[in-house]
């Protein structure tokens, strides 16, 4: 049976196609996600360091499920799988998590769109994904906005501005409020992170979908919903929906060998003759001084 705020959520993401959660998490679970999300922005992603991506006007963290026990907490929440089971139907899947840090910017990067993510060509239907959004930080500017009833009217696609000119903003919902913050949306609505970002927040953002439906080109060529990388110190006590939920052993979406384009392979060859040449320096420094401290200790005994 249904609690009383599943219902509550499930109405509001049918008649608005999005659901806020106040204080989603517990103290304990935010303090320990902060954390180790910001253990990860201290460092770009190199070598044997473990970083963010960088974007223009974004620090991306890719998957958050290794990081801290409360990312995977939050993915398998009560209310988020009950909300999920009548919303998109027993056959979802967390299928992405991952978060970012959004920096300070006046330029309007991230307008107003729908989440394009299945094959349009082969589907005459617009299927059900919603995705999990929670703030780990205080969110006042650059929050997350949405069109109310926008939800399964048209195929995902970016919209112009000019588009919306004529929609009253009570029709718009605004999502601010403290980090902890949660809030479900139905991805084939209109929606769009706010500018002027006016200090650096950070979010995460959990991808539910069928994964049996058929990924648009661009979500296979990058390998977008890949198999989800998980650490094996945060799944204790799963249950079986909670295992089949983050898709143990299903291979549908697996692809043997991937490897992923580089974006700059120029400056990458830079870098890598740059590591080379330091590592060969450091190895030749430790055997020069290996060799002195020989030939001191020696030095040493036959005086």
């Amino acid at each position: 049976m249904l609690t009383d705020t599943t219902i509550d959520v499930l109405r509001s993401m049918e008649r608005d196609g999005i659901a806020v959660i106040p204080n989603f998490l517990t103290t304990n679970q935010l303090k320990g996600m902060q954390t180790a999300f910001d253990a990860r922005l201290r460092h770009v992603r190199w070598n044997d360091i473990d970083g963010y991506e960088k974007e223009r006007f974004r620090h991306v963290i890719e998957d958050v499920l290794t990081l801290d026990q409360g990312f995977v907490d939050a993915a398998l929440h009560p209310l988020v799988k009950e909300t999920l089971r009548e919303y998109v139907g027993d056959r979802y899947q967390l299928v992405e998590a991952k978060g970012w840090r959004s920096l300070p910017t006046r330029r309007n990067f991230h307008g107003w769109h729908g989440d394009a993510w299945y094959d349009q060509t082969n589907l005459d239907f617009i299927p059900r994904e919603v995705k999990l959004g929670v703030y780990l930080t205080a969110v006042q500017s650059g929050f997350f906005e949405y069109v109310r009833q926008s939800h399964q009217k048209q195929a995902p696609h970016p919209v112009p501005d000019r588009q919306l000119g004529n929609i009253p903003a009570s029709m718009i919902a605004q999502v601010k409020g403290p980090a902890g913050t949660g809030f479900l949306f139905d991805t084939s609505g209109i929606h769009r992170q706010t500018v002027p970002i006016l200090e650096a927040r950070s979010a995460v953002f959990y991808n539910y979908h069928d994964p049996s439906l058929p990924l648009q080109k661009e979500a296979v060529d990058y390998y977008r919903y890949h198999p989800l990388l998980l650490n094996a110190a945060f799944l204790r006590n799963l249950s079986e929906e909670d295992c089949r939920i983050l898709g143990f052993g299903d291979q549908r979406n697996y692809f043997l060998a991937f490897s992923r384009r580089q974006k700059y392979p120029r400056l990458q060859c830079v870098f890598e003759t740059l590591l080379d040449a330091t590592v060969a320096w450091s190895s030749l420094r430790e055997r020069v001084e290996a060799g002195l401290t020989r030939v001191l200790r020696s030095a040493r005994l036959s005086g």
